[in-house]
């Protein structure tokens, strides 16, 4: 147990909330759903058979995309392959019957391509949430297709069936349908579900080789995948607790151990991308494994998942400041949020909703694959601002787009955000008193340097605090009475120190300091940082 952990554990949940609450939204944070649509538990509630349907269908979908983006979210986890069957027309796999009614019909309409194309709209990711292992019940129509065309590939337990993970069949299957989605399909990732032994398999093997089992499905799922689209996100859904720490016992529950999955591992190895851990627990039981998860994450993203359908007095007893708690110290670890399930979500149970659009105040990027390609793109040139939006010249496949009323605009406070992950080259948004900085993102979620809408030969006109320079010498702003401040600091507008004084006297001499734009702040002793203004060094 590292000193972290017992740390964060001895101090009360009273008082962990009220240190983690001094946490900013981040401009780097995943935020994400699980979109049920098995059953119809969080989408749809009608069946489409006839355009109506279809229709219904669809305006319920874009109902909850706009909660889900109001709410901050930007990853949605929408189910696609549910027990060997599917939400979109597979050449492998019955349609499942969550759209029609019917199992094997078709609802008329591609429901993944429609989610796709509407996540992307809202500036949200969408992955393909794929249930791997569990095909259903024994006479259902997706586990009797993979009996009929699969050999003893399929075991019973109890009334269910099961890909055998002992099988090399399954993995080569499974690579097939991850495959088949990664081609047709604009997604942004593939989320593999219950990528493990079940919990009540008679394991005959040691548990590394049932380890070695599960993580050969995995390889070949990922191999396929990024030989298709590399930039396409692999993650996974595992067990809330790896496996038993030092202090704190997992009770006999963890993917490690039981269940055969080394998430940590796929992590480090490069298998996975992101990981979404089922972390359905409180207090002791979830904090020291959050903690875990953060410290073994190998530089990947992970974003714990959430157990919110206990908020619900049907499913649990907890309360919402269980969830809020968990919430602020997955944050204060730098980990990201995931909602089990969307209905519960968007139902506000005890109010969850309303406190995640408080949480979540600024929108917030995907955190970039660095790991898989760390590239800048080009900068989008020509913007053009006009009363009712601004456009701009690149060939990026999405643009970041921020807005301030001080020149230049600071891209790195998420604060500014208008626009995430757009995909065309204009905007429609009122702009009178507003700067607007462009930022191009390429696939792997890497952004250029800023694109700003005023040049610095306009900063005659700009409304922020233009300190007068004289090529030679700098006016310096009077202290306030307030202001405890040591030190001045000169910077480039890409923040790199050029220069540091003693804040005292009413001007300093820049004479060597080569033309260009700079920004002049204030330092304290304690290491804190005011902006003070912008100076022009010129002389011509």
């Amino acid at each position: 147990m590292t000193k972290r952990i017992v740390l964060t554990l001895l101090i009360s949940f009273s008082c962990i909330a009220f240190f983690a609450q001094s946490t900013q939204s981040p401009k780097h944070e995943v935020r994400a759903v699980w979109l049920t649509t098995i059953g119809g538990l969080d989408w749809p509630s009608h069946y489409a058979r006839y355009q109506y349907g279809i229709e219904h269908q669809q305006q319920e979908l874009r109902t909850l995309l706009d909660l889900y983006q109001k709410a901050g979210i930007n990853t949605v986890l929408i189910q696609a392959r549910i027990r060997a069957t599917t939400i979109y027309p597979s050449a492998q796999e019955p349609w499942d019957g969550c759209l029609s009614g019917i199992p094997g019909r078709s609802p008329g309409y591609d429901a993944l391509k429609f989610a796709i194309e509407e996540c992307h709209k809202r500036g949200m990711e969408c992955h393909a949430w794929v249930v791997t292992l569990p095909v259903g019940k024994w006479n259902g129509i997706g586990c009797k297709t993979l009996r009929r065309k699969f050999n003893s590939l399929i075991r019973r337990i109890d009334a269910d069936g099961y890909m055998n993970p002992e099988d090399p069949r399954t993995a080569t299957y499974l690579a097939d349908i991850c495959g088949e989605l990664v081609s047709n399909y604009d997604i942004d990732g593939i989320h593999l579900d219950y990528i493990r032994y079940p919990e009540n398999w008679k394991l005959k093997v040691t548990r590394e080789q049932g380890r070695k089992n599960i993580t050969n499905i995995v390889s070949a799922i990922h191999n396929r995948v990024k030989l298709i689209k590399p930039w396409v996100k692999m993650s996974c859904s595992p067990i809330g607790k790896y496996k038993d720490l030092s202090r704190y016992w997992s009770h006999g529950w963890n993917a490690y151990e039981k269940v055969c999955q080394d998430a940590q591992g796929w992590l480090r190895d490069g298998l996975m991308d992101q990981l979404y851990p089922m972390m359905y627990f409180r207090n002791n039981q979830f904090f020291p494994f959050a903690i875990d998860w953060a410290e073994q994450s190998h530089g990947k993203t992970v974003a714990p998942g959430l157990g919110i359908y206990f908020l619900n007095p049907r499913e649990g007893n907890w309360k919402l400041e269980d969830i809020t708690r968990e919430m602020y110290v997955l944050r204060q670890y730098g980990l990201g949020q995931t909602f089990f399930r969307g209905k519960f979500l968007t139902d506000n149970e005890q109010g969850i909703y309303d406190f995640v659009s408080r949480f979540n105040s600024h929108l917030s990027l995907v955190p970039p694959m660095t790991w898989a390609k760390k590239v800048t793109p080009m900068a989008p040139t020509d913007i053009q601002v006009y009363k009712n939006g601004l456009k701009w010249t690149g060939s990026s496949p999405y643009y970041n787009i921020y807005a301030s009323r001080c020149w230049p605009v600071d891209t790195d406070d998420p604060d500014n955000l208008v626009a995430i992950r757009y995909q065309k080259n204009m905007l429609s948004v009122a702009t009178e008193g507003l700067y607007f900085a462009v930022t191009s993102m390429n696939r792997y979620g890497n952004e250029s340097n800023a694109a700003q809408s005023h040049s610095m030969r306009e900063s005659k006109s700009i409304d922020v605090p233009l300190l007068h320079c004289d090529g030679k010498q700098l006016s310096l702003p009077a202290k306030n009475s307030v202001l405890d401040a040591r030190l001045i600091v000169i910077e480039t507008l890409q923040g790199t120190i050029i220069d540091t004084r003693s804040y005292q006297g009413k001007s300093i001499n820049v004479y060597r300091l080569p033309e260009g734009f700079y920004v002049l702040k204030s330092l304290n002793h304690k290491g804190v940082s005011h902006r003070l203004g912008f100076f022009i060094v010129r002389r011509d």
